[in-house]
C-alpha cells in the first residue's frame, strides 16, 4: 500500500462504522493489518472480530442482552482506536510527509534522551539560573550557556510528546511532574500542552485526550488555555467517533459544571470562528487598501514636491489638504472598519508579519508555539535594560500573538546598530500610556489576561498551520472552524441556552447565516421563540436565498409583532422576489400606511405597478415623486423607463435628456438609443448604443444581454423586428 492508499482505507473504515457495517469495517480493517504484518494488530482484529460474532449470536438465538448497546458501542471504539494505530504505523512507515520524517528522524536521534534525564536537565536550568541571578556576580556568559542549552532540552522534550506514537510510564510521568503547580517552568508547561495537542490532532488517543483534560484545569492560565483551545480543536475534528468513547462526554460534564471554564469555551468558539476572518482581511489589506495606498501615493508625493520650498518654522506642520486626498480616496474609510475589527479581536496583522516567518529561529517547530519570553537567546540582545521604549511597547501589545512579537524582534535585530538604538529610545511617553491603559483593562476585566492568551495562542497556531513551510504537509486545523458548534463539546456546553444564543448572534453579525441557522433551530426548539428570533432567521433565509422559508419565518415574527415596518416590508420584498406581486404590493402599501410617504416604499409600490402592467398607476406615483424630490435621477430614471414600455415615448424621451445631461450611465444610454430609434432618429441610436458599450467597458456579450432584454418592448414601440439585425451588424462594425 502507499500512503494515499493507507488513508483511504482509513477513511473508508470509518465510514463504514459510523454507518453500523461493522462486518465490512472489520474486513477492510484486516487489509491494513496483512500489509503491517504484526501478530498483535492481527489478534486484536480477531478478537473484536469473534465478540462481534458472539453479539449476532445471542440476537439471533433471541436472547435477551441489556448490555448489547453498551458492547456494540464498545466493538466500534475499539475498532476506531485500532484503526487509528494501523494508520500510525503504517504512515510511518511509508510516508514522506514531513510530520512522519521527524518521527523516523526522533526515533534515530543521537541526542535523544530519557524523560527522567530530561526532567533533569530541564530542572537543573531552573535551580542554577535562580541561584545565579540571585547573586551579585551573575555571570552573563554562564547564563546564556544555561539558557541554550535548556531551550535544547525544551526542543526535545516537545517532540517526545509530539511524535510518540504511545505515552510509556515514564513519559506521562515526566509530563505530570512539569505539569504539577510545584514545577516553576511555564515555558515548557506552555510547550507541552500545544506538543500534545499536535499529537492527538495527528492520531486520536484516549489516554492522550484525558491528559488535555486534566491540563483544561490547571491552576496556570498559559495551560489552561492553551489546553482549552485544543479541545475545542480536538472535539470539532474526531466528532464523528466521541459519542462512543463514554469517559469523554464524562469528563466534558463535569467541565461543563464550573461557569467560568463555560465562559473561558465561549470566547474560545468565538476567537475560532472569528479565524474565518483572517484570510479576508488580508485579502481587503492586499486587494483593498494597499491598491488604495498606491494610488494616492503619487498626488501625495506631487503635493509635498510642489510644497518642498518651505520656511523654516513650517518643517514641522502637515498639510491638511493630505488628509483630505486620503479621504477623498475611500481608503480611510477601510482603514476605519480594519480598526473596528481589530478592536473585535480579529487578526489584523497575519498579512503583515507572514513575510518575517523565514527567520532561522523558525525553523525549529516547536518555537511556532513558543510563548514569548524576553530571555529566550533568539531576542534577549534586545532587553538587556529595563529601559521602557518602543520594542516594549509592542512586546507587550495584546493585539499581536507570539509569534509575531518573536518577528518583530527579529526584524529589529537585522537593523543596523546605530538605528535599533534611535528605535529603542523613541516614544517612551506612548510606551508608558500602553502600560496604563493595560494596567486600567485588567482592572476593568479581570478575564481579559486569561482571553488574550487564548486570543494569541489561536493566532500562533493559525501561522503555523498557514505560514510554516510545510504546512500542506499537516491536517489543517482551521480548515473548517464553521463547524465547531457541531462538535461533540458544543452539545455539552450548549444545554445552557446563553450559551447556544450568544454563538449563534456571534456567526449572524459576522454573516455566517447558514451556521447562524443551525443554532436558531436548536434554540427555538428549547424556548418560546422571539420576534427577534424570527427576524434573524427570516433575515439567514434571505440572505442564503431560501425564500420560501424566509417568508414563513418573517410571517411567525408578524404574528408577534404585528405592524413592524421592517418586518412587513422584508415579507413584500420576498413576495416579490417569488413572483407574487398582487400579494407584495399589499405589504408595500400597508407599509406606507404605517409609515406614509417614504420615498423607498413609495418607490417598490410604483416597481410592483409595473410589474403588474398597471403603468398609469407607476407613474402617477413616480411624477409625484418627481415633484416632491426634486432632482433625483434614480425618480428620472424610473419614469423613462416606466413611459417606455407604456408607449409614451415623448415623456420617456423627456427624462432620459435630463439623464444624459446628469452622468449617465450606460444604462441611460441603452434607454435613450431605444427612444431615440422608436423616433426614427437612427444616427443618434448608433451614438448612443455606442456610448453604452463603451460605458461597460466594451464587452459586447454584456450589451447583447442587456439589449434582448428589451427587445420585445422595442417592437411594441413599432421598431421593426426585421431591422435589429442590422443594428446590431452597424454596431459590430
Amino acid at each position: 500500500m502507499n500512503t494515499d492508499q493507507i488513508i483511504a482505507t482509513y477513511k473508508s473504515v470509518l465510514q463504514l462504522l459510523m454507518i453500523g457495517e461493522l462486518k465490512s469495517a472489520f474486513g477492510k480493517t484486516k487489509r491494513l493489518t496483512s500489509e503491517l504484518q504484526s501478530g498483535a494488530y492481527a489478534d486484536r482484529l480477531s478478537e473484536l472480530q469473534q465478540n462481534y460474532s458472539y453479539l449476532l449470536h445471542y440476537y439471533t438465538t433471541g436472547v435477551n442482552d441489556p448490555q448489547r448497546k453498551q458492547v456494540y458501542n464498545k466493538l466500534i471504539s475499539k475498532t476506531y482506536v485500532l484503526i487509528s494505530e494501523l494508520k500510525e504505523e503504517l504512515l510511518q512507515l511509508h510516508s514522506t510527509n514531513y510530520e512522519y520524517d521527524q518521527k523516523r528522524q526522533f526515533l534515530l536521534a543521537k541526542d535523544r534522551i530519557g524523560p527522567n534525564r530530561l526532567f533533569e536537565k530541564i530542572n537543573y536550568f531552573h535551580l542554577q539560573s535562580e541561584m545565579r541571578l540571585s547573586t551579585e556576580g551573575n555571570s552573563a556568559v554562564e547564563l546564556k550557556r544555561l539558557r541554550i542549552n535548556y531551550e535544547h532540552n525544551l526542543s526535545l522534550c516537545f517532540k517526545l510528546f509530539w511524535l510518540s506514537t504511545s505515552f510509556h510510564a515514564e513519559d506521562k510521568e515526566l509530563f505530570n511532574t512539569l505539569l504539577a503547580d510545584s514545577h516553576k517552568g511555564w515555558i515548557e508547561k506552555s510547550l507541552l500542552v500545544s506538543a500534545l495537542t499536535l499529537n492527538l490532532w495527528r492520531m486520536f488517543d484516549e489516554p492522550k485526550l484525558m491528559m488535555l483534560f486534566d491540563c483544561c484545569q490547571s491552576s496556570n492560565q498559559q495551560v489552561k488555555q492553551r489546553a482549552m483551545v485544543g479541545l475545542c480543536m480536538v472535539m470539532e475534528k474526531y466528532k464523528p467517533v466521541l459519542p462512543y468513547f463514554p469517559s469523554v462526554r464524562n469528563r466534558l460534564v463535569l467541565l461543563s459544571d464550573d461557569n467560568r471554564i463555560v465562559d473561558n469555551f465561549q470566547q474560545i468558539i468565538i476567537q475560532l470562528i472569528s479565524t474565518a476572518e483572517t484570510e479576508k482581511i488580508s485579502k481587503k489589506l492586499r486587494d483593498e487598501i494597499m491598491p488604495e495606498v498606491m494610488k494616492i501615493s503619487p498626488i501625495l508625493k506631487a503635493k509635498m514636491d510642489a510644497d518642498s520650498l518651505m520656511s523654516p518654522d513650517e518643517w514641522g506642520g502637515e498639510n491638511p489638504a493630505w488628509q483630505e486626498i486620503i479621504e477623498k480616496s475611500g481608503i480611510s474609510d477601510k482603514i476605519q472598519e480594519l480598526n473596528e475589527m481589530q478592536l473585535e479581536g480579529a487578526d489584523v496583522y497575519m498579512s503583515t508579519f507572514s513575510m518575517l516567518k523565514n527567520f532561522s529561529f523558525f525553523t525549529e517547530l516547536s518555537n511556532w508555539f513558543m510563548p514569548f519570553d524576553t530571555s529566550n537567546n533568539a531576542v534577549a540582545e534586545l532587553f538587556v535594560s529595563n529601559d521602557k521604549n518602543i520594542i516594549h511597547a509592542f512586546i507587550n501589545n495584546n493585539m499581536m500573538c507570539n509569534s509575531d512579537k518573536y518577528s518583530f524582534c527579529l526584524s529589529v535585530l537585522q537593523m543596523p546598530d546605530s538605528q535599533r538604538q534611535m528605535l529603542k529610545q523613541s516614544f517612551q511617553s506612548e510606551s508608558d500610556q500602553l502600560s496604563e491603559i493595560e494596567k486600567d483593562e485588567a482592572i476593568l476585566k479581570p478575564n481579559l489576561f486569561a482571553k488574550n492568551i487564548s486570543k494569541q495562542y489561536i493566532q500562533d497556531i493559525f501561522r503555523f498551520f498557514k505560514l510554516h513551510p510545510q504546512h500542506d504537509d499537516f491536517s489543517d486545523m482551521f480548515a473548517s472552524p464553521l463547524t465547531i458548534h457541531q462538535s461533540y463539546l458544543f452539545d455539552i456546553l450548549s444545554t445552557d441556552l446563553e450559551f447556544n444564543t450568544t454563538i449563534a448572534a456571534y456567526y449572524f453579525t459576522k454573516s455566517h447565516y447558514s451556521q447562524a441557522l443551525e443554532l436558531f433551530e436548536k434554540i427555538i426548539q428549547k424556548t418560546e421563540p422571539t420576534a427577534d428570533i424570527f427576524q434573524k432567521m427570516a433575515y439567514s433565509y434571505q440572505q442564503i436565498g431560501q425564500l420560501q422559508k424566509a417568508l414563513i419565518a418573517y410571517s411567525k415574527a408578524d404574528m408577534l409583532l404585528p405592524d413592524d415596518v421592517w418586518n412587513i416590508r422584508k415579507m413584500a420584498l420576498c413576495e416579490r422576489l417569488l413572483g407574487n406581486f398582487e400579494k407584495a404590493l399589499e405589504y408595500y402599501q400597508h407599509a406606507n400606511f404605517l409609515k406614509p410617504m417614504q420615498t423607498v416604499v413609495l418607490m417598490q409600490i410604483a416597481n410592483c405597478y409595473i410589474e403588474l402592467g398597471k403603468y398609469s398607476q407607476a407613474l402617477k406615483i413616480y411624477f409625484k415623486l418627481d415633484a416632491e424630490q426634486g432632482d433625483d435621477p434614480k425618480i428620472w430614471r424610473a419614469i423613462t423607463w416606466c413611459s417606455f414600455i407604456a408607449w409614451n415615448i415623448q415623456k420617456a424621451d423627456y427624462y432620459a435628456q435630463k439623464l444624459l445631461d446628469n452622468q449617465p450611465t450606460a444604462h441611460d444610454y441603452l434607454n435613450a438609443g431605444h427612444i431615440a430609434w422608436c423616433q426614427r432618429r437612427i444616427g443618434d441610436v448608433v451614438e448612443l448604443y455606442q456610448k453604452c458599450i463603451k460605458a461597460q467597458n466594451n464587452n459586447w456579450d454584456l450589451f447583447i444581454e442587456s439589449f434582448n432584454e428589451d427587445k420585445l418592448h422595442l417592437i411594441a414601440n413599432g421598431v421593426d423586428a426585421d431591422e435589429i439585425p442590422l443594428m446590431l451588424d452597424v454596431l459590430k462594425a
